[in-house]
This record gives C-alpha cells, sequence and structure tokens, in this order.
C-alpha cells in the first residue's frame, strides 16, 4: 500500500474511534453520570 492511502485510513479510523466514544458516552450507560448544570440552577 501507498503510504497516503495509510494516512487516510488511519485518520479515519481515529475519526469514527472518537466520534464512536463520544455518542457511547453522550447517550450511553455512562450518560446517567453527566450532570446538567442548568436544571440543577433553575429559578
Amino acid at each position: 500500500m501507498e503510504p497516503a492511502t495509510v494516512l487516510i485510513i488511519s485518520l479515519a479510523a481515529v475519526t469514527i474511534a472518537i466520534a464512536g466514544f463520544a455518542i457511547y458516552t453522550s447517550f450511553g450507560p455512562p450518560s446517567q453520570e453527566l450532570r446538567d448544570p442548568f436544571e440543577e440552577h433553575e429559578d
């Protein structure tokens, strides 16, 4: 494989991994531990 192809595939894999982790953190089981500061300080 050419070095440019390996670089593009690597960057795409890292980008997809970060996006997947962000979605998992936002909507998966870890989201139960997140707090909403706006909801805590309602008047």
